[in-house]
């Protein structure tokens, strides 16, 4: 069994030192969903949600939340990110979103992706939650994930 990164030799918290790994092209991509009522969707297809365009936002809120990872998730590093793409897309269920993260650096973007996910999930349900009180986010997870070298 592997041991756990973000532990000292004492069991405390500790933000993992990667100053000795190589740099690298690193990649993750996430997805996940929320279920939404048949009148939401028909609402956010034709636009008439009263906040705004649901999946445009949905898509920029992902973004920002990638740029943000760093400061919401305590041990994870500050990250140059050279690529954030955040697709929402409606389906006959709901919402589907998927995330795509890439940087040159010294440790993965997998939270990054992750984060890009829920909160881009976490915009569709605030924009919707005056009309659909059942909605359900669900299947959120890493998908793919890469360390090319340079």
């Amino acid at each position: 069994m592997e041991e756990l990164s973000h532990l000292d030799d004492q069991g405390n918290a500790r933000m993992v030192d990667v100053g000795n790994k190589v740099s690298s092209v690193r990649t993750a991509i996430a997805e996940g969903f929320i279920r939404l009522e048949a009148n939401t969707r028909k609402l956010i297809q034709d636009n008439l949600m009263k906040k705004g365009d649901v999946l445009t936002i949905a898509e920029i809120a992902g973004v920002q939340a990638a740029k943000q990872t760093a400061n919401l998730i305590p041990l994870c590093h500050p990250l140059l990110l050279d690529k954030i793409k955040v697709v929402a897309q409606l389906d006959e269920q709901g919402v589907y979103v998927s995330s795509e993260v890439r940087c040159v650096g010294r440790t993965g973007v997998e939270m990054e992706a992750l984060t890009a996910v829920n909160v881009a999930l976490l915009t569709v349900y605030d924009m919707c939650k005056a009309v659909d009180k059942k909605m359900e986010m669900h299947s959120i997870r890493l998908t793919n994930k890469t360390k090319l070298p340079i």
